[in-house]
């Protein structure tokens, strides 16, 4: 069982959005994963980090001193899915919240990626959320309902150019997102989706870096500009986001999805 050792990590925050609560966050181990998992051990839960990188995983757990737990799998694979969540409740001794947030992203339109691509994108950003989700929400149900946060994209609510895989399988977790908010409202069960621009995590300096090279700054101004607010969110921003919809502020929310995106769909 994962100790609660919230005082030592919140040192005497009164006010704390979730604490008692037990959560499972996929990709946890860096980038928006890693945010929402410091913001929400600060807030006062219990949680799980779910990755499929083992050494990194590891080393992300280390840093809370057993006040965060780590169980190791592809959210894509259906018996990993069905392991992962069930170490967590193990090691949660119940489970109130799910945040689906791992994700890959890969570029291309539909005449220039490759196959292999697409059933990957597909698998890990879709199936994914559905697998985890088909063995957490009866957990859920168990301890009187809860909430599930879906982690999208900018990509699943506009057309952006060589997202063809990466912008089909969010806008899929959008609709998804709906379908089980509209399944799981009975439970006492929330379900919604983030869907952030873009932001400053590995990912989008991998991206950069691949679409610009030596340029990669450049490209990245170029996603800030993008955007009314002119400059690229910290994961933490969208952390920020994730714990409202996680906590009672947001008790009479669900079947959203919510951009947080410096103003980029807005235009």
């Amino acid at each position: 069982m994962i100790e609660d050792n919230r005082s030592a990590v919140i040192s005497g925050e009164e006010d704390m959005k979730l604490q008692g609560k037990r959560a499972l966050v996929t990709g946890g181990a860096s980038g928006i994963g890693l945010a929402i998992v410091q913001r929400f051990v600060r807030e006062g839960a219990r949680v799980v980090i779910a990755d499929v990188n083992e050494q990194q995983a590891h080393e992300v757990v280390d840093q809370f001193a057993g006040g965060v737990g780590l169980t190791i799998g592809d959210v894509s694979n259906l018996d990993d899915a069905e392991r992962m969540v069930r170490e967590a409740v193990a090691q949660l001794g119940g489970l109130d919240i799910l945040v689906n947030n791992a994700g890959i992203e890969t570029y291309g339109s539909v005449t220039t990626a490759k196959d292999d691509e697409w059933e990957r994108q597909i698998a890990v950003n879709l199936h994914g959320v559905y697998r985890v989700s088909r063995f957490a929400i009866p957990e859920i149900i168990k301890t009187g309902g809860g909430a599930i946060i879906n982690v999208g994209s900018i990509g699943g609510l506009a057309a952006v150019k060589e997202y063809s895989a990466y912008g089909a399988s969010k806008a899929a977790v959008i609709q998804l997102t709906r379908s089980m908010a509209a399944d799981y409202a009975e439970y006492n069960i929330r379900v919604n989706c983030v869907c952030p621009g873009p932001v400053d995590t590995p990912m989008l300096r991998r991206a950069c870096e691949r679409l610009g090279g030596d340029r990669a700054e450049e490209i990245k101004k170029m996603y800030a500009d993008a955007t009314m607010l002119k400059r690229v969110a910290q994961p933490e921003e969208i952390a920020a986001a994730v714990l409202f919809l996680a906590s009672d502020e947001s008790s009479y929310i669900t079947g959203v999805a919510l951009p947080v995106d410096g103003g980029f769909t807005a235009q």
